[in-house]
């Protein structure tokens, strides 16, 4: 399954004791990426949706700014998103983070 570099790779910065064999594919999560220049905003906007196997979702829109600009456009971004109605208070969640725990779950007790 892995080419003979990506298992020098491995060997190389796994930690010690964990064998490449043991490891266990978590996944497939189903994304939908989509990249649009809004009317009123200005700048290009990615939107991400992670579909989990349970039936949850995680929304991500982002933009980017340079490092001098990125405050200002914080604000705007925020008060674009709140002008469509968009509800900025609810939990924040990253999605490698609910994927990692996610799958974690679905495979304590599991056997290899």
């Amino acid at each position: 399954l892995f080419s003979k570099d990506q298992r020098a790779f491995y060997e190389a910065h796994a930690p010690d004791g964990i064998e490449l064999d043991t490891l266990t594919t978590l996944g497939p999560i189903p994304i939908i990426k989509v990249k649009v220049m809004p009317e009123g905003f200005g700048r290009k906007l990615v939107g991400e949706l992670w579909m989990y196997p349970d039936g949850s979702q995680i929304v991500e829109l982002s933009t980017k700014a340079r490092p001098d600009e990125a405050f200002q456009v914080a604000a705007e971004a925020r008060a674009f998103l709140l002008s469509k109605g968009v509800d900025l208070t609810s939990e924040q969640q990253t999605k490698t983070k609910t994927a990692l725990e996610f799958f974690s779950g679905a495979t304590e007790g599991a056997t290899t």
